[in-house]
């Protein structure tokens, strides 16, 4: 069995989850969090196999939640729950170590299978809002200079951290599947930054797709 926790500050949606979620046949709800910081006692004292996690809550957000556990060593995989209007958040979710994102109108079997991809060990990034994210922040994005293109050389290392990045993982993630050490993982991401002329790890997957690097 799935053991799950509902972190969700609306009780009428906490209740609609736990009753959908009953219906799977291979999971139960071990716990539920009204607000972050009753999910930071919760989490570590059930130990769930996946957590739902609302963003927007009282006393304590989903950020804060991933943040303050994931600092502890006590972030279990995590799926974010969130609304078309969060979409620069989850990227920041994501980077704090969630391991994917559903928006709340999500169908019953996308979520079931996004709950099970994640206690599995994998993600679930959602496509139609990868896809909102993303042309939001191509929107944002800068211009590079005409013929900069030309002048992006990555060594072999860094196109395998780049294609990590852009996975999702964060430098210790990369770190042990790469067998070296985060300090090198962020050398490394320091960079690729450089290299493509962005600032941050989101827009330098996005400026590798415009160059065909990924």
């Amino acid at each position: 069995m799935i053991r799950v926790c509902i972190v969700e500050d609306q009780m009428l949606v906490r209740q609609g989850l736990h009753s959908m979620l009953s219906l799977a046949g291979d999971m139960v709800v071990v716990a539920e969090a009204e607000h972050g910081e009753q999910a930071l006692h919760v989490i570590p004292q059930v130990q769930p196999d996946v957590v739902l996690l609302d963003y927007r809550m009282p006393r304590l957000d989903g950020l804060g939640v991933l943040r303050a556990l994931g600092e502890a060593g006590h972030l279990p995989p995590t799926l974010i729950l969130t609304t078309f209007d969060d979409d620069e958040l989850v990227f920041a979710g994501v980077q704090a170590g969630a391991r994917g994102y559903l928006l709340k109108d999500v169908p019953l079997t996308e979520l079931l299978q996004a709950i099970r991809a994640v206690a599995g060990g994998g993600r679930w990034l959602q496509p139609a809002l990868t896809e909102r994210i993303r042309r939001g922040l191509e929107a944002a994005t800068p211009p590079s200079e005409p013929g900069s293109e030309h002048r992006v050389a990555l060594t072999c290392r860094e196109h395998e951290v780049l294609r990590l990045i852009a996975g999702g993982f964060n430098n210790r993630e990369i770190g042990g599947l790469l067998c070296t050490t985060e300090g090198t993982i962020k050398s490394y991401v320091s960079n690729i930054l450089s290299k493509l002329g962005v600032r941050d790890r989101t827009r330098a997957v996005l400026r590798a797709v415009d160059l065909d690097l990924l």
